[in-house]
């Protein structure tokens, strides 16, 4: 794992290799990191959905995951989470079965964040989320 925190403490960001390992760090990175800027209240959540994207990056790319916290302040501070990979292709949101194990991801993401996305990268995609800071 690389980490890496901006001069001005408002940007966090990791790289994990490819590994079923990568979900459990990046949880307790995320979750650290969270604490570092006293945003407790957001822990669970965040990590939750860090949890899913990042276990997504591990079953359907393969390389490096890159996961960034992005705090912002202002009227509507928020909390900005990327998770990164090296497949192009945008995830799909899709209706999972009552039965099935997976594929609610997605939807757990839409449903908790204030706002959520995909962009293309130079070498992949990434998914992010967006959560309101609470005051």
């Amino acid at each position: 794992m690389i980490g890496v925190l901006d001069t001005e403490g408002e940007c966090a960001e990791w790289t994990f290799p490819a590994e079923p390992g990568a979900v459990r760090t990046a949880r307790a990175v995320v979750r650290g990191q969270l604490c570092a800027w006293g945003l407790d209240e957001l822990g669970d959540i965040t990590v939750l959905l860090v949890s899913e994207l990042v276990t997504n990056s591990l079953r359907h790319a393969t390389g490096p995951i890159g996961v960034r916290l992005v705090r912002t302040a202002g009227p509507m501070p928020t909390l900005l989470v990327e998770v990164s990979d090296p497949l192009p292709d945008p995830p799909r949101e899709r209706a999972a079965d009552t039965d099935e194990e997976s594929g609610r991801g997605l939807q757990l993401v839409a449903c908790a964040s204030r706002r959520w996305g995909t962009r293309p990268g130079s070498t992949g995609k990434t998914v992010w989320f967006e959560l309101a800071v609470p005051s």
